[in-house]
């Protein structure tokens, strides 16, 4: 009863309401910073979503969103009766599988070795100029390889017909343009992926890196049994978050290397929206490719989500 008492008394209670004020007031700053980043979701995000009942609809411009007429899933049935349907979602998924399989482990394997070198300047040199092309257009990207690449002026091609060779149509032959695509989607990333690596690869003690190398452990067995595991935690988080894109393939990167005679292969759900929603007018048909777009993607985070909790890594 004393006890109960104490804690009861107006005094305490008054103090502690001061604290809280008092955090409340430390933490102001931060909160501030953090409304912008509430405000963008909100309205670039969440507010969108209300426009998917589009792909419910026969949406036209004189009666809006609410009182176009309803279709049901209508539209999702012309969607998939179309033959090119199909070969939208699967050059969607080999190119975003493409880019996953060649392009996850780059980051990784730059940031080990920048963390295993010892010369500071050389050190952030190297991340300086891998960096950088995070920084660039795609428009800029894809000027750059359109002007080594081609086949009239191409410096590439140069090379070749120098060496006795004849030129090859990187950009028009499907396979090429494959490998283009991928190889420059690494290109462009991997530098700022792998910032985030050698953030995780600060938090290993270095004790465990002295208790190897006393057991005669090498440099390729200190990275497999010391290093991976103390990243394992970040690789998984990344994983699930790039599974979760797999059908979210880039429209810029797709667009600004998009030709009529591969058209084949880079024609992806993006390009389709762009070309058949805005320039086509077909707004319902493109939304109910968007929702379902944002489905199995939403489908494939909550799969890599459990798997990963399996192993005792899931990200929620």
């Amino acid at each position: 009863m004393k006890l109960s008492a104490t804690t009861d008394h107006p005094a305490l209670s008054l103090a502690g309401k001061r604290r809280r004020g008092l955090r409340m007031k430390e933490s102001l700053p931060l909160l501030l910073m953090f409304i912008p980043g509430v405000l963008f979701y909100l309205m670039f995000k969440y507010a969108p979503m209300g426009g998917l009942v589009i792909a419910f609809k026969d949406y036209n411009f004189t009666d809006g969103i609410l009182h176009s007429p309803w279709v049901g899933w209508d539209n999702f049935g012309n969607l998939f009766r179309q033959d090119q349907t199909i070969n939208i979602v699967r050059n969607t998924l080999m190119l975003s599988g493409l880019s996953i399989i060649c392009g996850f482990p780059v980051p990784i394997i730059l940031a080990i070795m920048l963390n295993e070198a010892r010369s500071m300047w050389f050190k952030r040199v190297v991340q300086t100029i891998v960096y950088m092309p995070h920084f660039f257009s795609w428009v800029i990207v894809g000027g750059l390889i359109i002007s080594i690449l081609s086949i009239e002026s191409g410096t590439v091609n140069k090379w070749i017909q120098l060496a006795g060779g004849e030129p090859i149509a990187f950009l028009y032959d499907r396979f090429t343009w494959i490998g283009v695509f991928v190889s420059s989607g690494v290109w462009k990333e991997m530098g700022f992926s792998a910032i985030i690596y050698l953030a995780a690869l600060t938090s290993i003690d270095p004790h465990l890196y002295e208790a190897a190398n006393m057991d005669g452990a090498t440099k390729w067995q200190q990275i497999r049994h010391v290093t991976l595991p103390g990243i394992s935690t970040t690789i998984v988080l990344l994983l699930i978050l790039q599974l979760g894109k797999v059908m979210e393939i880039g429209f810029d990167h797709v667009f600004v290397l998009q030709n009529s005679l591969n058209a084949d292969v880079s024609e992806v759900i993006s390009t389709y929206i762009y070309r058949v929603g805005l320039q086509g007018g077909q707004f319902s048909l493109t939304t109910a490719m968007g929702f379902f777009e944002s489905v199995v993607g939403f489908i494939l985070v909550f799969a890599a989500n459990a798997l990963a909790r399996r192993f005792g890594h899931g990200l929620f």
